[in-house]
Protein backbone atom coordinates (compact mmCIF):
# COMPACT_ATOMS: atom_id res chain seq x y z
CA UNK A 1 0.00 0.00 0.00
CA UNK A 2 1.28 3.17 -0.90
CA UNK A 3 2.31 5.47 2.15
CA UNK A 4 1.46 8.80 0.17
CA UNK A 5 -2.74 10.57 0.76
CA UNK A 6 -4.27 11.42 -2.39
CA UNK A 7 -5.37 14.84 -1.17
CA UNK A 8 -6.97 16.28 -4.30
CA UNK A 9 -9.90 13.55 -4.56
CA UNK A 10 -12.47 11.85 -2.35
CA UNK A 11 -13.13 13.36 1.28
CA UNK A 12 -11.83 16.07 3.00
CA UNK A 13 -11.56 14.79 6.68
CA UNK A 14 -10.10 11.00 5.73
CA UNK A 15 -7.09 12.19 4.05
CA UNK A 16 -6.45 15.20 5.90
CA UNK A 17 -6.44 13.14 9.20
CA UNK A 18 -4.17 10.53 7.79
CA UNK A 19 -2.05 13.00 6.26
CA UNK A 20 -1.91 15.12 10.17
CA UNK A 21 -1.65 12.14 12.73
CA UNK A 22 1.90 11.25 11.69
CA UNK A 23 3.20 14.87 11.29
CA UNK A 24 1.38 15.48 15.20
CA UNK A 25 3.55 11.94 16.28
CA UNK A 26 6.54 13.73 14.76
CA UNK A 27 6.03 16.76 16.65
CA UNK A 28 5.21 15.10 19.68
CA UNK A 29 8.82 13.02 19.05
CA UNK A 30 10.60 16.62 18.02
CA UNK A 31 8.87 17.34 21.23
CA UNK A 32 10.05 14.42 22.98
CA UNK A 33 13.79 15.01 22.36
CA UNK A 34 13.87 18.21 24.45
CA UNK A 35 11.75 16.98 27.10
CA UNK A 36 14.17 13.37 27.89
CA UNK A 37 16.82 15.84 27.97
CA UNK A 38 15.10 18.52 30.26
CA UNK A 39 14.06 15.43 32.75
CA UNK A 40 17.71 13.74 32.71
CA UNK A 41 18.67 17.39 33.29
CA UNK A 42 16.63 18.15 36.09
CA UNK A 43 18.46 15.36 37.68
CA UNK A 44 21.62 16.89 37.69
CA UNK A 45 19.94 20.78 39.44
CA UNK A 46 18.11 23.43 38.30
CA UNK A 47 21.31 25.06 37.22
CA UNK A 48 21.88 22.62 34.90
CA UNK A 49 18.22 23.22 33.37
CA UNK A 50 18.91 26.84 33.28
CA UNK A 51 22.30 26.62 31.13
CA UNK A 52 20.70 24.28 28.84
CA UNK A 53 17.33 26.77 28.97
CA UNK A 54 19.94 29.77 27.29
CA UNK A 55 22.03 27.95 25.34
CA UNK A 56 18.82 26.34 23.64
CA UNK A 57 17.49 29.82 22.75
CA UNK A 58 20.24 29.66 19.75
CA UNK A 59 19.05 26.60 18.70
CA UNK A 60 15.68 28.07 18.92
CA UNK A 61 16.88 31.26 16.94
CA UNK A 62 18.45 28.67 14.08
CA UNK A 63 14.71 27.56 13.32
CA UNK A 64 14.11 30.99 11.60
CA UNK A 65 16.95 30.34 9.09
CA UNK A 66 15.88 26.83 8.57
CA UNK A 67 12.29 28.04 7.93
CA UNK A 68 13.70 30.87 5.50
CA UNK A 69 15.36 27.37 3.14
CA UNK A 70 11.87 25.52 4.16
CA UNK A 71 9.09 27.04 3.89
CA UNK A 72 9.46 28.68 -0.04
CA UNK A 73 10.41 25.32 -1.29
CA UNK A 74 8.13 23.59 0.62
CA UNK A 75 4.63 25.55 -0.96
CA UNK A 76 6.06 25.84 -4.40
CA UNK A 77 7.08 21.77 -4.49
CA UNK A 78 3.00 21.37 -3.21
CA UNK A 79 1.46 23.71 -5.67
CA UNK A 80 3.71 21.94 -8.52
CA UNK A 81 2.75 18.70 -6.95
CA UNK A 82 -0.79 19.72 -7.32
CA UNK A 83 -0.59 21.31 -10.94
CA UNK A 84 1.33 18.16 -12.13
CA UNK A 85 4.90 19.20 -12.62
CA UNK A 86 6.55 16.85 -11.33
CA UNK A 87 9.88 18.62 -12.95
CA UNK A 88 8.86 21.97 -11.21
CA UNK A 89 8.57 20.56 -8.11
CA UNK A 90 11.96 18.65 -8.33
CA UNK A 91 13.60 22.27 -8.90
CA UNK A 92 12.40 23.60 -5.91
CA UNK A 93 13.10 20.80 -3.35
CA UNK A 94 16.48 20.93 -4.59
CA UNK A 95 17.00 24.65 -3.93
CA UNK A 96 14.96 24.69 -0.24
CA UNK A 97 17.83 21.74 0.69
CA UNK A 98 20.60 23.68 -1.25
CA UNK A 99 20.00 26.53 0.94
CA UNK A 100 19.37 24.98 3.97
CA UNK A 101 22.84 22.87 3.39
CA UNK A 102 24.08 27.02 2.90
CA UNK A 103 22.50 28.82 6.17
CA UNK A 104 23.02 25.82 8.08
CA UNK A 105 26.80 25.86 7.38
CA UNK A 106 26.92 29.79 8.30
CA UNK A 107 24.74 29.26 11.32
CA UNK A 108 27.30 26.90 12.51
CA UNK A 109 30.04 28.96 12.41
CA UNK A 110 28.91 31.74 14.07
CA UNK A 111 27.62 30.42 16.97
CA UNK A 112 30.86 27.93 17.32
CA UNK A 113 33.49 31.35 17.19
CA UNK A 114 31.34 33.25 19.31
CA UNK A 115 29.88 30.92 21.65
CA UNK A 116 30.79 33.16 25.08
CA UNK A 117 29.51 36.35 24.24
CA UNK A 118 26.19 35.21 23.25
CA UNK A 119 25.87 33.40 26.41
CA UNK A 120 26.70 36.09 28.90
CA UNK A 121 23.78 37.98 27.14
CA UNK A 122 22.02 36.51 29.51
CA UNK A 123 23.50 37.84 33.06
CA UNK A 124 23.76 33.91 34.45
CA UNK A 125 24.33 34.19 37.93
CA UNK A 126 26.26 31.23 38.48
CA UNK A 127 30.23 30.62 37.29
CA UNK A 128 29.39 27.13 36.77
CA UNK A 129 25.85 27.49 35.27
CA UNK A 130 27.71 29.51 32.36
CA UNK A 131 30.09 27.00 31.71
CA UNK A 132 27.36 24.71 31.53
CA UNK A 133 25.70 26.48 28.42
CA UNK A 134 29.31 27.50 26.61
CA UNK A 135 29.39 23.83 26.22
CA UNK A 136 26.14 23.02 25.20
CA UNK A 137 25.98 25.82 22.38
CA UNK A 138 29.10 24.27 21.55
CA UNK A 139 28.61 21.09 20.97
CA UNK A 140 24.79 20.89 20.09
CA UNK A 141 26.21 23.49 17.31
CA UNK A 142 27.37 20.90 15.38
CA UNK A 143 24.44 19.17 14.80
CA UNK A 144 22.72 21.99 12.78
CA UNK A 145 23.26 20.74 9.61
CA UNK A 146 21.46 17.41 10.29
CA UNK A 147 18.93 19.36 12.41
CA UNK A 148 17.97 21.69 8.68
CA UNK A 149 18.23 19.13 7.12
CA UNK A 150 15.95 17.00 8.66
CA UNK A 151 13.35 19.33 8.98
CA UNK A 152 13.38 20.42 5.25
CA UNK A 153 13.13 16.52 4.45
CA UNK A 154 10.16 15.99 6.65
CA UNK A 155 8.51 19.12 5.09
CA UNK A 156 8.96 17.93 1.36
CA UNK A 157 8.30 14.04 1.67
CA UNK A 158 4.97 15.59 3.25
CA UNK A 159 3.76 17.77 0.79
CA UNK A 160 3.88 14.33 -1.49
CA UNK A 161 0.89 13.29 1.38
CA UNK A 162 3.65 10.92 3.07
CA UNK A 163 3.65 11.97 6.83
CA UNK A 164 4.40 7.98 7.30
CA UNK A 165 7.92 8.17 6.42
CA UNK A 166 9.11 11.15 8.51
CA UNK A 167 7.39 9.70 11.65
CA UNK A 168 9.02 6.35 11.06
CA UNK A 169 12.70 8.22 10.98
CA UNK A 170 11.86 10.60 13.84
CA UNK A 171 11.24 7.80 16.23
CA UNK A 172 13.94 5.67 15.37
CA UNK A 173 16.09 9.17 16.50
CA UNK A 174 14.03 9.83 19.47
CA UNK A 175 15.13 5.71 20.64
CA UNK A 176 18.69 6.77 19.97
CA UNK A 177 18.39 9.85 22.05
CA UNK A 178 16.50 7.67 25.02
CA UNK A 179 19.68 5.52 25.23
CA UNK A 180 21.94 7.87 24.73
CA UNK A 181 20.94 10.71 27.16
CA UNK A 182 21.23 8.73 30.71
CA UNK A 183 24.44 7.20 29.32
CA UNK A 184 26.30 10.08 28.09
CA UNK A 185 25.01 12.61 31.01
CA UNK A 186 25.46 10.41 33.60
CA UNK A 187 28.23 7.60 32.49
CA UNK A 188 28.38 4.15 32.77
CA UNK A 189 31.35 1.72 32.97
CA UNK A 190 34.06 3.32 30.76
CA UNK A 191 31.68 6.27 30.01
CA UNK A 192 32.81 9.20 31.84
CA UNK A 193 29.77 11.00 33.05
CA UNK A 194 29.44 14.43 31.28
CA UNK A 195 26.22 15.91 32.52
CA UNK A 196 24.99 18.86 30.55
CA UNK A 197 27.79 18.26 27.53
CA UNK A 198 26.31 14.45 27.39
CA UNK A 199 22.59 15.70 27.20
CA UNK A 200 23.88 17.68 23.55
CA UNK A 201 26.07 15.10 22.42
CA UNK A 202 23.26 12.73 22.57
CA UNK A 203 21.27 15.33 20.86
CA UNK A 204 23.83 16.06 17.93
CA UNK A 205 24.26 11.98 17.31
CA UNK A 206 20.55 11.22 17.32
CA UNK A 207 20.03 14.09 14.69
CA UNK A 208 22.87 12.70 12.72
CA UNK A 209 21.28 9.25 12.51
CA UNK A 210 17.81 10.73 11.68
CA UNK A 211 19.44 12.52 8.50
CA UNK A 212 21.16 9.11 7.15
CA UNK A 213 17.94 7.52 7.44
CA UNK A 214 16.25 10.23 5.41
CA UNK A 215 18.99 9.76 2.84
CA UNK A 216 18.07 6.14 2.59
CA UNK A 217 14.98 7.14 1.78
CA UNK A 218 15.39 9.54 -1.15
CA UNK A 219 17.65 7.27 -2.76
CA UNK A 220 15.02 5.19 -3.28
CA UNK A 221 12.15 7.60 -4.11
CA UNK A 222 11.19 7.78 -7.54
CA UNK A 223 8.14 10.31 -6.97
CA UNK A 224 9.84 13.80 -6.11
CA UNK A 225 13.45 13.09 -5.18
CA UNK A 226 14.04 11.43 -8.62
CA UNK A 227 14.05 15.11 -10.15
CA UNK A 228 16.19 16.66 -7.31
CA UNK A 229 19.64 17.09 -8.77
CA UNK A 230 22.03 17.49 -5.55
CA UNK A 231 25.03 19.36 -6.93
CA UNK A 232 23.49 21.02 -9.91
CA UNK A 233 24.85 24.37 -10.16
CA UNK A 234 22.45 27.16 -8.45
CA UNK A 235 19.23 28.01 -9.89
CA UNK A 236 18.93 31.65 -8.91
CA UNK A 237 15.66 32.21 -10.29
CA UNK A 238 14.47 29.32 -7.85
CA UNK A 239 16.45 30.41 -4.76
CA UNK A 240 14.59 34.17 -5.59
CA UNK A 241 11.29 32.73 -4.97
CA UNK A 242 12.06 30.82 -2.29
CA UNK A 243 13.41 33.43 -0.46
CA UNK A 244 10.87 36.07 -1.13
CA UNK A 245 7.77 33.54 0.15
CA UNK A 246 9.80 32.95 3.03
CA UNK A 247 11.36 36.14 4.63
CA UNK A 248 8.43 36.75 6.35
CA UNK A 249 8.17 33.48 8.13
CA UNK A 250 11.78 33.47 8.44
CA UNK A 251 11.43 36.99 10.10
CA UNK A 252 8.65 35.60 12.71
CA UNK A 253 10.58 32.70 13.88
CA UNK A 254 14.08 34.58 14.22
CA UNK A 255 11.91 37.99 15.97
CA UNK A 256 10.01 35.21 18.50
CA UNK A 257 13.54 33.67 19.77
CA UNK A 258 15.19 36.91 19.90
CA UNK A 259 12.07 38.36 21.83
CA UNK A 260 12.04 35.50 24.54
CA UNK A 261 15.98 35.69 24.93
CA UNK A 262 15.00 39.32 26.20
CA UNK A 263 12.35 38.23 27.98
CA UNK A 264 14.37 35.41 29.44
CA UNK A 265 16.52 38.11 31.21
CA UNK A 266 14.51 39.62 32.59
CA UNK A 267 12.88 36.32 34.12
CA UNK A 268 16.71 36.08 35.29
CA UNK A 269 15.91 38.88 37.56
CA UNK A 270 14.19 36.44 39.94
CA UNK A 271 17.10 33.82 39.69
CA UNK A 272 18.61 30.93 38.03
CA UNK A 273 15.42 29.00 39.27
CA UNK A 274 12.87 31.25 37.71
CA UNK A 275 14.71 31.00 34.21
CA UNK A 276 14.73 27.01 35.17
CA UNK A 277 11.05 27.56 35.32
CA UNK A 278 10.60 29.10 32.28
CA UNK A 279 12.01 26.49 30.52
CA UNK A 280 10.62 23.60 31.65
CA UNK A 281 7.41 25.22 32.05
CA UNK A 282 7.87 26.06 27.59
CA UNK A 283 8.61 22.48 26.95
CA UNK A 284 5.33 21.59 28.82
CA UNK A 285 3.01 23.68 27.43
CA UNK A 286 4.95 22.58 23.91
CA UNK A 287 2.40 19.06 23.63
CA UNK A 288 -0.39 22.05 22.55
CA UNK A 289 1.79 24.22 20.39
CA UNK A 290 4.03 21.97 18.58
CA UNK A 291 1.08 19.34 17.63
CA UNK A 292 -0.45 22.44 16.69
CA UNK A 293 2.88 23.41 14.28
CA UNK A 294 2.37 19.39 12.93
CA UNK A 295 -1.47 20.31 12.09
CA UNK A 296 -0.53 23.68 10.40
CA UNK A 297 2.04 21.25 8.25
CA UNK A 298 -0.80 19.01 6.94
CA UNK A 299 -3.03 21.77 6.28
CA UNK A 300 -0.32 23.60 4.60
CA UNK A 301 0.31 20.68 2.02
CA UNK A 302 -3.42 20.17 1.55
CA UNK A 303 -4.40 23.65 0.69
CA UNK A 304 -1.48 24.20 -1.50
CA UNK A 305 -1.62 21.16 -3.46
CA UNK A 306 -5.59 21.94 -4.11
CA UNK A 307 -5.03 25.56 -4.63
CA UNK A 308 -2.37 24.79 -7.30
CA UNK A 309 -4.82 22.33 -8.62
CA UNK A 310 -7.54 24.57 -8.69
CA UNK A 311 -9.86 23.59 -6.55
CA UNK A 312 -10.41 26.75 -3.95
CA UNK A 313 -13.54 25.58 -2.38
CA UNK A 314 -11.63 21.81 -1.15
CA UNK A 315 -8.63 23.88 0.16
CA UNK A 316 -11.07 26.23 2.14
CA UNK A 317 -13.14 23.40 3.92
CA UNK A 318 -10.16 21.53 4.73
CA UNK A 319 -9.38 24.48 6.83
CA UNK A 320 -12.13 24.44 8.31
CA UNK A 321 -11.87 20.85 9.45
CA UNK A 322 -8.59 21.45 10.71
CA UNK A 323 -9.84 23.83 12.64
CA UNK A 324 -12.24 21.89 14.36
CA UNK A 325 -9.87 19.53 15.58
CA UNK A 326 -7.18 21.19 16.75
CA UNK A 327 -9.79 23.59 19.07
CA UNK A 328 -10.89 20.49 20.59
CA UNK A 329 -6.80 19.36 21.17
CA UNK A 330 -6.64 23.22 22.59
CA UNK A 331 -9.19 22.80 25.02
CA UNK A 332 -8.01 19.99 26.08
CA UNK A 333 -3.89 21.12 26.78
CA UNK A 334 -5.42 24.00 28.84
CA UNK A 335 -7.71 22.05 31.09
CA UNK A 336 -4.36 19.41 31.15
CA UNK A 337 -2.09 22.26 32.45
CA UNK A 338 -4.52 24.06 34.64
CA UNK A 339 -5.35 20.98 36.24
CA UNK A 340 -2.30 18.62 36.68
CA UNK A 341 0.48 21.10 36.33
CA UNK A 342 2.34 20.50 39.57
CA UNK A 343 2.20 17.27 39.20
CA UNK A 344 3.78 17.28 35.29
CA UNK A 345 5.86 20.05 36.26
CA UNK A 346 7.71 17.57 39.13
CA UNK A 347 8.04 15.27 36.73
CA UNK A 348 11.41 17.37 35.18
CA UNK A 349 12.41 18.80 38.69
CA UNK A 350 11.54 17.27 41.45
CA UNK A 351 12.07 19.89 44.05
CA UNK A 352 9.24 21.15 46.00
CA UNK A 353 10.84 24.75 46.48
CA UNK A 354 10.06 25.58 42.75
CA UNK A 355 6.82 23.82 42.22
CA UNK A 356 4.79 26.53 43.03
CA UNK A 357 6.67 28.71 40.23
CA UNK A 358 5.97 26.11 38.05
CA UNK A 359 2.02 25.45 38.41
CA UNK A 360 1.68 29.16 38.44
CA UNK A 361 3.77 29.40 35.07
CA UNK A 362 1.47 26.44 33.85
CA UNK A 363 -1.48 27.48 34.92
CA UNK A 364 -1.54 31.09 33.18
CA UNK A 365 -0.82 29.20 29.99
CA UNK A 366 -2.78 26.94 29.77
CA UNK A 367 -5.39 29.66 29.65
CA UNK A 368 -4.38 30.39 26.18
CA UNK A 369 -3.26 27.06 24.58
CA UNK A 370 -6.50 27.14 22.59
CA UNK A 371 -5.21 30.89 20.68
CA UNK A 372 -1.90 29.10 19.95
CA UNK A 373 -3.36 26.35 18.70
CA UNK A 374 -5.33 28.51 16.34
CA UNK A 375 -2.54 30.59 15.18
CA UNK A 376 -0.13 27.75 13.72
CA UNK A 377 -3.21 26.29 12.31
CA UNK A 378 -4.23 29.42 10.40
CA UNK A 379 -0.66 30.33 9.41
CA UNK A 380 -0.41 26.97 7.49
CA UNK A 381 -3.13 27.36 5.46
CA UNK A 382 -2.19 31.01 4.76
CA UNK A 383 1.05 29.59 3.75
CA UNK A 384 -0.51 27.13 1.35
CA UNK A 385 -2.26 29.82 -0.48
CA UNK A 386 1.32 31.38 -0.90
CA UNK A 387 0.80 34.41 1.66
CA UNK A 388 3.10 34.54 4.29
CA UNK A 389 2.88 38.26 5.26
CA UNK A 390 -0.25 38.75 7.16
CA UNK A 391 0.34 35.94 10.40
CA UNK A 392 4.43 37.16 10.17
CA UNK A 393 3.27 41.06 10.67
CA UNK A 394 0.18 39.84 13.54
CA UNK A 395 2.83 37.42 14.97
CA UNK A 396 5.63 39.69 15.50
CA UNK A 397 3.87 42.75 16.52
CA UNK A 398 2.13 41.15 19.43
CA UNK A 399 4.89 38.81 20.44
CA UNK A 400 7.24 42.04 20.82
CA UNK A 401 4.32 43.65 22.66
CA UNK A 402 5.56 40.62 25.09
CA UNK A 403 8.29 43.14 26.09
CA UNK A 404 6.67 45.92 27.54
CA UNK A 405 3.86 43.55 28.85
CA UNK A 406 6.48 41.83 30.80
CA UNK A 407 8.39 44.70 32.25
CA UNK A 408 5.26 46.53 33.07
CA UNK A 409 3.14 43.73 34.51
CA UNK A 410 5.93 42.15 36.37
CA UNK A 411 6.42 45.96 38.48
CA UNK A 412 2.97 45.52 39.19
CA UNK A 413 2.02 43.07 42.70
CA UNK A 414 1.88 39.84 40.29
CA UNK A 415 5.81 40.07 40.05
CA UNK A 416 6.90 37.14 38.14
CA UNK A 417 3.65 35.76 37.43
CA UNK A 418 3.15 39.28 35.27
CA UNK A 419 5.61 37.96 32.84
CA UNK A 420 4.01 34.94 32.60
CA UNK A 421 0.62 36.81 31.81
CA UNK A 422 1.95 38.82 29.13
CA UNK A 423 3.09 35.98 27.02
CA UNK A 424 -0.51 34.57 27.70
CA UNK A 425 -2.70 37.88 26.74
CA UNK A 426 -0.25 38.28 23.39
CA UNK A 427 -1.58 34.70 22.47
CA UNK A 428 -5.26 35.00 22.90
CA UNK A 429 -4.67 38.69 20.57
CA UNK A 430 -2.71 36.91 18.07
CA UNK A 431 -5.33 33.75 17.52
CA UNK A 432 -8.45 36.13 17.50
CA UNK A 433 -6.52 38.49 14.95
CA UNK A 434 -5.24 35.93 12.64
CA UNK A 435 -8.77 33.88 12.35
CA UNK A 436 -10.58 37.46 11.71
CA UNK A 437 -8.15 38.19 8.89
CA UNK A 438 -7.84 34.77 7.38
CA UNK A 439 -11.94 34.87 7.42
CA UNK A 440 -11.50 38.22 5.20
CA UNK A 441 -8.70 36.97 3.32
CA UNK A 442 -10.98 33.72 1.91
CA UNK A 443 -13.28 36.26 1.18
CA UNK A 444 -11.17 38.20 -1.29
CA UNK A 445 -9.40 34.95 -2.10
CA UNK A 446 -12.83 33.30 -3.53
CA UNK A 447 -13.77 36.38 -5.90
CA UNK A 448 -10.18 35.96 -7.23
CA UNK A 449 -10.30 32.02 -7.77
CA UNK A 450 -12.53 31.89 -11.13
CA UNK A 451 -9.60 33.77 -12.42
CA UNK A 452 -7.36 30.95 -11.20
CA UNK A 453 -5.52 29.34 -13.96
CA UNK A 454 -6.24 25.89 -13.36
CA UNK A 455 -9.85 27.02 -12.71
CA UNK A 456 -9.51 28.50 -16.74
CA UNK A 457 -8.31 25.18 -17.94
CA UNK A 458 -11.42 23.27 -16.98
CA UNK A 459 -13.59 25.48 -18.80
Amino acid sequence: MSKRVDLLNGSIISPLIRLALPIMGTSLIQMAYNMIDMIWIGRIGAGAVAAVGAAGMFMWLSGGLMILARMGGQVYTAQNLGAGNLEEAGKYAQGSLQLGVLFSLAYTIVMIAFCKPLIGFFNLNSPSVVQDAEAYLWLVSLGTIPSFLNQIFTALITTTGNSRTPFIVMAVGLVFNMVLDPLLIFGLGPIPAMGVAGAAIATTLAQVIVTVLFFLYIRRDDHLFAHVKWFQKPDWACYGAILKLGIPSAAQNCVFPLISMVIARVIAGWGDDAVAVQKVGSQIESISWMTADGFSVAVNSFVAQNFGAGNFQRARKGYRVSMGAITVWGLFTSILLMTAGGFIFQIFIPDPAILPMGISYLTILGICQMFMCWESVTSGAFSGFGHTLTPSLVSIVFTAARIPGAILLSATPLGLDGIWWSITLSSVCKGLLLVTLFFFFLKHLSRKSANHPAQQRKR
